[in-house]
């Protein structure tokens, strides 16, 4: 037997004697208020519960590496991307987005599929799903959306009724909703999945030269899925049977692995192309923009303490480096604000110095000081202020995007692309799907809406009318609606069908 055993101590070293008892006033107490060491554990316990992500509170992670196999130098100046071979450790999540930390991993769901690249021109963070579209385009629904699928705040029930008024007062969810309650809505595990940017970014290489981009990151194990009995099944049988087949897998060397592949579209391609690439409820069709394989991600490393590399791991997609972008999406737009803005609330204003969240490829020099639980030099006795004359840090010069034409006038603008919000799932049902997947999915939403209210019932019928004749025609007769009425709603405007459809 080892001889190195280590001493329990204090959080600040001091050796712990006994740690089975209380110290008190003889053996029956009461305890003492001199039990320093009572006193510090209890209130450490009280605290250990940081507030749980408002969105993807459950998860897990590993680590890893990005290895580029294409080269992509003409698209983009990024360091990390700059030559064939070039690996980049990476730190990834995946998570659940609408339950909370208790709950289970198999839930019809979007899945998050989170990369934190730690790049020696500092952190680069690709926040996506597991879907290339979202449910909502503009971030002012998005509290209201995510309302939807957490409780009825008088029942504090989960409600179908909630979720399905908001989506057939939505239309642009019909893409995603169609997804969601597809197989696709409930992967087996995290390995056998896809990961998407589904927004656009910007690309820009050393000529100031911009693309419009996507990531696809598709997966090497082959895609698997459960049906809605098998997801209900492993929801009972084991909540958390896609954290254990992650870690399980990883510790016994079955390092799973995703080929990353990547749309990109010139700006001169762009302004003519059928879609709007700013809409994240739409995809680039393949055909019209064919992907390309640019690298390979390898996870390959369990962490050591979930809590410290997990649950405290904080992605943000404004996290980029010189050679990659945002774009004019109006969800993205909003995300950049609200990632950082969730990570101050739970994390703290110096949560970038958890080491899970450092830039360890890169150094961070920045006047930024002060703050709870900053764990560094604090800047030392430099200058926290610039311009300084104190050879203080100081901007590069070089590290500026090219700019984009922007134009119009300020203003709360209704969305007016020509394209419909129909094509897209109407295409997904009719030509991706098998016929398999098409009764799956008509199963899933008849027994998810058996509950809801008659005339959410029909107007979100009319949508999948709208979409395929078919698809809002099984849906129906599943829920024993008048297809006449249907058809009769989806020939009316949204407008007129809300009001054809009041709820009593």
């Amino acid at each position: 037997m080892s001889n190195d055993k280590k001493t329990l101590t204090s959080a600040f070293g001091c050796p712990v004697g006994n740690d089975l008892n209380t110290a008190t006033a003889g053996p029956r107490g009461p305890a003492l208020m001199q039990d320093v060491h009572l006193l510090e554990k209890l209130a450490h316990f009280d605290r250990e519960r940081i507030p749980e992500r408002v969105v993807h509170a459950k998860g897990a992670g590993a680590y890893g590496y990005f290895e580029v196999t294409a080269d992509v130098t003409q698209y983009t100046r990024a360091a990390f991307l700059s030559e064939v071979g070039k690996k980049t450790d990476v730190f990834a999540r995946f998570s659940t987005v609408g339950g909370e930390k208790g709950s289970a991993d198999a839930e019809r769901d979007p899945r998050g599929f989170a990369i934190k690249f730690y790049t020696e021109e500092g952190n680069y963070d690709m926040t996506g799903n597991n879907t290339p579209v979202f449910f909502i385009r503009d971030p002012l629904k998005f509290p209201d959306f995510i309302h939807t699928q957490k409780r009825d705040p008088a029942t504090n029930l989960k409600s179908p009724t909630m979720a399905w008024d908001f989506w057939s007062l939505t239309p642009e969810s019909l893409h995603q909703v169609t997804i969601l309650f597809s197989d696709r809505g409930t992967p087996a595990n995290y390995r056998h999945m896809n990961g998407y940017s589904s927004h656009t970014y910007k690309w820009y290489n050393e000529k100031n030269e911009y693309y419009w981009v996507q990531y696809h990151f598709k997966t090497d194990q082959g895609i698997r899925n459960f049906s809605g009995p098998e997801a209900a099944d492993m929801c009972g049988k084991d909540p958390d049977h896609a954290t254990r087949d992650l870690y399980d897998a990883i510790e016994a060397g079955e390092y799973p692995s995703w080929t990353l592949e990547m749309q990109i579209l010139s700006p001169e391609q762009a302004t003519d192309f059928g879609w709007d690439i700013f809409d994240i409820t739409k995809v680039w069709p393949h055909k019209e923009v064919p992907p390309i394989t640019v690298g390979k991600l390898v996870l390959n490393k369990n962490p050591e303490n979930y809590f410290a590399e997990v649950e405290q791991a904080a992605f943000n997609p404004s996290n980029l480096v010189p050679g990659i972008g945002v774009s004019p999406d109006k969800m993205l737009q909003g995300r950049l604000f609200s990632y950082h803005d969730t990570h101050l609330h739970r994390l703290g204003p110096n949560y970038h110095l958890i080491p899970v969240n450092q830039p360890k490829n890169a150094p961070e020099n920045s006047y930024q000081r002060d703050g709870a639980m900053r764990v560094d030099g604090n800047g030392g006795g430099g200058p926290n202020y610039w311009p300084n004359s104190f050879d203080g840090p100081s901007p590069d010069g070089v590290s500026v995007e090219p700019e984009i034409p922007l134009e119009g006038t300020g203003g709360r603008h209704e969305y007016g692309h020509p394209n419909n919000d129909f094509v897209q799932p109407g295409n997904l049902y009719r030509t991706v799907m098998t016929d398999q997947d098409r009764t799956h999915l008509i199963n899933n939403i008849v027994g998810s809406m058996g509950s809801v209210p008659a005339p959410i019932q029909l107007r979100q019928c009319a949508l999948f009318y709208l979409a395929d004749k078919e698809y809002g025609t099984r849906v129906a007769e599943g829920l024993g609606l008048d297809v006449s009425t249907v058809e009769k709603l989806a020939s009316m405007s949204q407008d007129e069908r809300v009001s054809e459809t009041v709820v009593e």
